[in-house]
């Protein structure tokens, strides 16, 4: 006879949530995206960052960049990168972003200089906010950001709108040439 805690059912208990977790998981990546869409030609990318959308407009892998020598200190600028994507005509524009992080959000070209008239949308294009291009500059940012924090940026469309959403501060990486040698291997 099994007792109430014999092992077939301390398994059970055991398996039970898990099974259901794994369950749901499941059915959330099946059938359609809800509002998100997929970008055409993306493929597998492992990036950091915040994924949204609104009306045609995606804003994708939306990250503050990785703090190099410690965090972000109050009172500094932080560049803000991400992937848009425009899925229909006609061509939108991003025109402005703001956030209560920072006395504002400025588009900067590849120098630092401020872009006049925003950032082009062509439909079906894959438009890169990011280092050596376009992007954006939380400027004067009101507050210590660490890699893996949250601050709220709303990004202005000429003709989508305005999205706000939770975008994060990338978390460092160790630089490898300030690594350690590897250990050596024996020779057997």
């Amino acid at each position: 006879m099994e007792t109430p805690f014999g092992p077939s059912r301390v398994l059970r208990r055991l398996l039970a949530p898990l099974l259901t977790a794994v369950l749901a998981l499941t059915a959330a990546g099946c059938g359609d995206t809800d509002d998100q869409g997929e970008i055409p030609g993306a493929g597998e990318v492992d990036s950091p960052g915040a994924n949204a959308g609104i009306g045609s407009v995606l804003v994708r892998y939306a990250h503050l960049a990785e703090p190099t020598d410690g965090p972000w200190e109050e009172g500094g600028d932080v560049p803000l990168y991400a992937q848009l994507y425009d899925q229909e005509p006609p061509a939108d524009r991003l025109v402005a972003a703001e956030s209560p992080a920072a006395e504002s959000v400025e588009i900067v070209g590849q120098g630092g200089e401020a872009v006049e008239g925003g950032v082009e949308l062509t439909p079906d294009k894959l438009v890169g906010l990011e280092e050596g291009g376009t992007y954006l500059v939380l400027r004067d940012v009101r507050q210590r950001i660490r890699g893996g924090d949250f601050v709220w940026v709303t990004f202005h469309f000429e003709d989508a709108g305005s999205l706000s959403m939770q975008v994060p501060a990338q978390t460092p990486t160790y630089d490898q040439e300030s690594s350690p040698p590897p250990l050596p291997t024996s020779a057997r």
